[in-house]
């Protein structure tokens, strides 16, 4: 049996609810028990860390402070949001390397009654310790429905092979840890060469112009080598490339349709799991028509409420339902 600590950041409850339903799904012929953090609270995602180190590191480093009071039987914690792990990550190297954020990070966590000593525990993502401590050989043993000839791009996005403290992946740039994944389950993986490049994270909010360019980028590289879908690990790429697609199209005057699905409902579905279990249906382009070639038949969608015509704001850009003559 597999046991660790599990953090599972704010996204698991929220966008990316389909990450979370797949990975219960297959913890279970995995033995994989991840033990949930105790009171655990939000990292602080990628903005809180470029406007005051000390607040931004203390309110990551609580969340291992937590674990480590908790830690019995593992000392690891595992992190299945890309940025979740990248800042968990961080908080312990930098506080490793820097005597003063050390110090400063302490202060603040003692007015709770916490403390933690950096290098105590280990910060892993859930790819690496499918991979790396499950491992492929088990793995093929569940697989009851291969995904053979399903075309698939694997989409690691830029934070979790870098920067790599610990040595934990097998390239920087090019990583193969997802490939080997999803060819041992079965799929047709193509050789995509924009796998660890940027979503474009929040410039959806920032700058909508740069962010659709990014997210062009990276279907249209995909549908170039004509994959059937994007598999990803990471909320945040799988809500920008799934969220804001038909955002993207009107902008460019393009026609993507690239379902955008983690990598733990392939999994799943290989292991012969349904489709219902595994989140599969909650994506917003449908990925119907490609699991089609695996004979899997998702969930009945749920008619979508009529759009209200809304009048032009200054407001944030929000994804938008594409409408039906859009969705194939």
């Amino acid at each position: 049996m597999n046991e660790y600590l599990f953090y599972p950041g704010c996204s698991m409850e929220s966008n990316a609810i389909a990450y979370s339903e797949s990975l219960k799904a297959i913890s279970k012929p995995l033995e994989l028990v991840l033990k949930e953090i105790d009171d655990w609270n939000c990292c602080g995602a990628t903005e809180y860390v470029g406007i005051s180190l000390t607040p931004a590191y203390a309110l990551i480093t609580r969340n291992l402070a937590l674990a480590s009071r908790q830690a019995k039987d593992s000392h690891t914690v595992v992190a299945p949001c890309s940025a979740c792990y990248l800042n968990l990550a961080k908080a312990d190297y930098y506080m490793r390397e820097s005597p003063r954020l050390n110090q400063n990070v302490n202060t603040a966590l003692a007015a709770g009654g916490l403390s933690y000593r950096p290098g105590s525990l280990e910060i892993r993502h859930l790819l690496d310790v499918i991979i790396n401590d499950i491992g492929l050989a088990e793995i093929k043993k569940h697989v009851v429905r291969p995904l053979s000839g399903l075309r698939v791009a694997p989409y690691l996005g830029c934070m979790v092979p870098r920067p790599d403290y610990d040595q934990r992946w097998s390239d920087a740039e090019h990583p193969t840890e997802l490939d080997r994944l999803l060819k041992a389950l079965g799929a047709e993986v193509i050789d995509y060469p924009l796998k660890t490049h940027c979503c474009g994270g929040h410039m959806t909010q920032i700058s909508p112009s740069t962010a659709f360019e990014l997210i062009r980028r990276l279907i249209s590289s995909a549908d170039q080598y004509h994959a059937d879908l994007m598999v990803t690990l990471c909320p945040m790429c799988q809500m920008n490339l799934d969220a804001y697609q038909n955002e993207t199209n009107k902008h460019f005057g393009t026609h993507y349709h690239m379902p955008i699905l983690f990598f733990t409902q392939l999994i799943g579905l290989a292991f012969g799991l349904d489709a219902s279990e595994l989140g599969i249906g909650r994506e917003l382009v449908s990925a119907r028509a490609a699991l089609s070639k695996i004979g899997v038949e998702p969930p009945p969608e749920e008619p979508k409420p009529p759009r209200r015509r809304k009048e032009k704001t200054t407001g944030l850009p929000m994804p938008q339902m594409p409408a039906e003559e859009e969705v194939v």
